[in-house]
């Protein structure tokens, strides 16, 4: 229950409504606890009906006062419980925002689309709806009790004596219930990671013909899911009953020892019927008391689990003081830097070591795995090396704040994603009001010009208006990489990266590109990480990369030269390409 305490400052900016609220509680307890006297007094007065009549209008206005307040409450308490479930799921949101690559290595999204929803949710109910019930059963309970020992200590005493069984009973259910909700809420998240893989992953699941394997494999898990619920039905289920029985047999006792008291006449009917009314309204709160235990303990278990997130740090700090970055001229040095994925003993990039002047094109090429796309993900301080130091313009990364950095910095990653907006917003991403305006502006025209995309956005019915499918599914594998393309170019960045960029273009249109890029990349510090030796050719240094070394360095020509491993990529692709030459007019042939 401690991890409650976390959701204490997000009451703050609601205090006076939960104030109300819970003055609106008061008097809704007030007012019902005001009926039963009034019924006692007209059973006693049933000799005047003049009195009756008065008692009973009595009866039906603090029934409607009380319903006002009792409506006046749960829109105030529960309305601060709505508001404070967006403000925890934007701070959850904002949050993860703020954490490095290594958090989301390790962590599944349908882990996080759980908490950010379902436990969002549980701690509204605790945050709300319980609480609003806690302090309806603390006050219905000293006032039924209070009102209870005024009309006979000795029967209030008597109908006491069940209760004790109560503490125990709730902290024993309390704990069942924390512990299997929180099991619940743990198997939900893989659940969801299961079906958000298989909908991102749905043309391989068919590719395979997984369907049947894969609906097993759900059907497994759904099934697990029901009996886990099943088994938390089962422990509230129990509670519930057992509180009535305790009510019950209370009530039994009252009943005896009253009927008594007032065959005795040491009490009227009319103090025994109130008693029994007050008596049922100390019943409610018990039971409700079961229910708010219950709420609570869920709000716990998955106010917890947000805190495990929330309390976790981003590895890559932001300095106090950060470097300006307003005046960058592109000069970078690696000056030994290695680099290896914690937990493991891999060195993924081992003492690499180079210098780039402003300016300058760099290519970085190797086999798979030989470190290229992590030597750059370190630039851009995606994470940071585990040795050596990395440093622009004679300013160690560390000193900048890694926010202001990547907006220096125009990367189009090996893996193109789009959003599912439109191609215009897509392409205008992190420019200001860009992608507000009707018409794209100059800079993503232009873009989009340099990528060879635009003459393919005209093509569309509502060309950079075209709104795109999740992923940017209804573009086709080049396209999307033009894309992303574009709009690393249309942010006019200081430093440029094309990770692979063109992998899925034809050699044609990489020509094309590649040329317009010249002129985009003059007086900028580029890098361009490619399989393709056509791509690379020109830079001013190629870095040619094996198992996260650098094992050779130079422009084109003095590589060629030395007959090493860059000499060996390029004669494969000479001859890659001599073999598609010679099979394409054979396979025309066939048609």
């Amino acid at each position: 229950m401690s991890s409650l305490r976390s959701i204490l400052p997000y009451y703050r900016p609601y205090r006076s409504q939960m104030l109300w609220g819970i003055v609106l509680v008061v008097i809704a307890q007030g007012f019902a606890l005001a009926s039963p006297w009034f019924v006692k007094l007209a059973i006693d007065g049933l000799s005047d009906g003049g009195q009756v009549t008065i008692y009973a209008i009595l009866v039906v206005v603090t029934a409607l006062i009380g319903g006002a307040a009792r409506y006046g409450m749960r829109e105030l308490l529960n309305g601060v419980s709505r508001r404070m479930e967006v403000d925890i799921r934007s701070a959850f949101f904002n949050h993860l925002l703020t954490l490095d690559a290594a958090f989301f290595d390790r962590t599944r999204t349908g882990d996080l689309m759980s908490r950010a929803t379902n436990d969002t949710q549980a701690v509204r109910q605790a945050a709300g709806p319980a609480v609003m019930y806690a302090v309806n059963t603390v006050v219905g309970f000293v006032l039924s009790v209070t009102v209870m020992l005024w009309i006979s200590p000795t029967l209030t005493g008597l109908s006491m004596i069940p209760m004790i069984l109560l503490p125990p009973i709730v902290i024993g259910f309390g704990r069942v219930i924390h512990r299997r909700y929180e099991g619940i809420q743990e198997h939900f998240s893989t659940m969801s990671t299961m079906v958000q893989e298989n909908l991102t992953g749905v043309r391989i699941v068919r590719a395979y013909v997984q369907e049947r394997d894969q609906a097993r494999r759900f059907d497994a898990m759904n099934a697990e899911y029901r009996d886990r619920n099943v088994r938390l039905a089962t422990a509230s289920g129990l509670f519930h009953p057992l509180l009535q029985l305790i009510s019950g047999v209370a009530m039994l006792m009252v009943l005896w020892f009253g009927g008594r008291e007032v065959m005795a006449g040491r009490m009227t009917v009319g103090d025994l019927v109130a008693f029994f009314f007050y008596l049922g309204l100390l019943i409610w709160p018990m039971i409700a008391l079961g229910w708010v235990v219950n709420l609570f303990q869920r709000g716990a278990a998955s106010m917890g689990r947000l805190n495990a997130i929330l309390d976790t740090r981003s590895t890559i700090p932001v300095p106090k003081d950060p470097a300006p970055t307003t005046s960058l001229r592109g000069d970078i040095e690696f000056r030994s830097v290695s680099f290896r994925y914690p937990d493991t003993d891999r060195m993924v990039l081992e003492n690499a070591s180079f210098h780039v002047k402003p300016g300058e094109t760099v290519a970085i090429v190797g086999p798979t795995g030989s470190g290229k796309s992590t030597l750059i993900g370190l630039l851009a301080r995606l994470r940071d090396p585990s040795g050596g130091e990395i440093l622009l313009d004679g300013v160690p990364l560390t000193f900048y704040d890694p926010a202001e950095l990547r907006r220096a910095i125009g990367m189009v990653p090996q893996d193109p994603f789009l959003f599912s907006e439109t191609i215009q917003e897509n392409i205008g991403l992190g420019l200001p009001d860009a992608t507000l305006a009707e018409d794209p502006d100059e800079a993503i025209l232009e873009a989009a010009k340099v990528a060879q995309l635009h003459d393919s956005i005209l093509g569309f019915p509502l060309q950079y208006n075209t709104l795109l499918g999740e992923r940017g599914i209804n573009l086709s594998g080049g396209q999307k990489q033009r894309a992303t393309l574009a709009r690393a170019v249309a942010r006019d960045p200081k430093i440029l990266v094309l990770d692979d960029a063109l992998s899925a273009v034809d050699t044609h249109t990489e020509a094309k590109i590649l040329d317009d890029l010249k002129r985009v990349m003059k007086g900028r510090t580029s890098f361009i990480i490619s399989h393709r030796v056509s791509a690379v050719m020109g830079a001013d240094q190629i870095l040619v990369l094996d198992e996260g070394r650098i094992v050779e360095r130079g422009k084109h020509v003095e590589l060629i030269a030395l007959g090493g491993t860059y000499a060996t990529l390029l004669h494969r692709q000479m001859i890659e390409a001599s073999i598609e030459e010679e099979a394409l007019p054979t396979a025309t042939a066939g048609d």
